[in-house]
């Protein structure tokens, strides 16, 4: 039980009580404008030339509200459902918060998986490009000579997973004097068992004027509980979870009996993934290695994606993705969070997902920044109850799938 420990070391006069239920809503804070347009965010000429470039016109509900505080210095809790433009808003404010005059590490983002931090880094590297950012992705799987060559030559921000940064800062190459701000990206993920200890260990070596925003779609209470210890009367900016059904997508289940029915389904399924691009989720690597290689027997033409693959094959597969040659992705979690492929509209749970927050991570690769979108859930009998509980907890109807799925993408 790591968070019992760990809520006990809240200073006393910082801790809320916890009492009465209505203690622990979260609510935003008071007073919180949103600002329509990138012209009044107050924001450097260059980069507004580089938003612009990038194809924003207006700021998405999230970056009318965050980017304010945030480059005020403020600590802030953000969030807002997958598909509303978090990267971005990090994006943008990281480059106006960095002095391009300093050739020093000034802003650090920590995110759960190398894809989310290297997508990170790309938007950071496109929004800046007439400010002359220099950004760099410190993720594992890549060269560690590369990360200590970026480095060394001078970079303002650092996109990475928490152990590599780690490991760059107990070499020293990651000098973290300069930084000022750390972004926790995901934040749910990062501070739940997988990482805390990972992301105490980087927060040890920061210096004490740091400013931390946590940016994510579900922030579960405990994780705001932890948050005391490290930011100093945040501003919250929070969606109601009610708020957070995907409103442009489209959810359905398909009633199979047994494990070996979801692939005939799969297969009937087939002609209607292709018409755009679809992701397949299963719970585990095996699954995916498993189900992968079926597909294929079959002559259906399908890519995959895990954790325990080499991360140039990794990348390679997102390439080909990304690009529409391949149209039909089936992976695990590693790609729920955060990656945003414009032409996904279909989203399969071969297996539904473990637990709920990551239900609104999967279906949210579809239907990004509003554009419309459907999400598929393959349930077995004893599923009926996972699905009317994930039904019940983001207050939305998930009904059978109708015979002319096809139209709806």
């Amino acid at each position: 039980m790591a968070d019992a420990a760990t809520t006990s070391v809240v200073p006393a006069n910082r801790r809320r009580s916890t009492n009465a239920p209505e203690d622990l809503e979260f609510v935003t804070t008071k007073g919180i404008e949103p600002i329509l347009s990138f012209e009044n965010m107050g924001i450097k000429e260059d980069l507004l030339r580089g938003v612009y470039a990038y194809g924003f016109e207006k700021p998405s509900a999230i970056q009318q509200r965050a980017v304010r505080p945030i480059i005020e210095g403020r600590d802030v809790i953000a969030q807002a459902q997958s598909g509303t433009g978090k990267t971005s808003m990090i994006a943008l404010t990281v480059c106006q918060v960095v002095d391009t005059s300093i050739r020093e590490v000034q802003v650090l983002i920590l995110s759960p998986t190398r894809e989310l931090a290297a997508q990170t880094e790309k938007v950071i590297l496109s929004i800046g490009e007439y400010m002359n950012i220099q950004a760099h992705s410190c993720i594992g799987g890549k060269s560690v000579g590369e990360d200590i060559r970026k480095l060394e030559y001078g970079v303002h921000v650092v996109s990475g997973t928490p152990g590599r940064v780690c490991d760059m800062i107990k070499r020293r190459t990651l000098r973290t004097r300069a930084i000022k701000l750390l972004v926790l990206d995901e934040s749910d993920e990062m501070l739940s068992r997988g990482f805390k200890d990972q992301i105490y260990d980087v927060y040890r070596y920061l210096p004490p004027e740091l400013q931390v925003v946590l940016i994510s779609a579900t922030l579960p209470h405990e994780i705001l509980e932890i948050t005391n210890k490290f930011m100093t009367d945040p501003v919250r900016i929070l969606v109601k979870r009610d708020e957070l059904t995907l409103e442009g997508i489209k959810q359905f289940f398909v009633a199979v009996e047994k494990e070996e029915w979801k692939f005939d389904t799969l297969c009937d399924l087939y002609d209607t993934l292709t018409i755009t691009q679809a992701v397949i989720f299963c719970n585990t690597k095996r699954k995916v290695d498993w189900l992968t290689e079926k597909m294929r027997n079959y002559n259906f033409t399908v890519s995959s994606m895990h954790g325990d693959m080499p991360q140039k094959e990794r990348d390679a597969i997102m390439g080909e993705f990304r690009s529409g040659e391949t149209r039909v992705l089936i992976t695990t979690d590693v790609w729920a969070r955060g990656l945003d492929v414009q032409q996904v509209s279909l989203v399969i749970n071969y297996d539904l997902p473990n637990n709920r927050e990551l239900y609104i991570h999967r279906i949210g690769r579809s239907g990004r920044f509003g554009r419309k979108g459907v999400a598929i859930n393959f349930v077995k009998s004893d599923d009926i109850r996972i699905l009317r509980d994930i039904e019940q907890y983001y207050s939305t109807q998930i009904d059978e799938m109708p015979m002319n799925v096809a139209d709806l993408i």
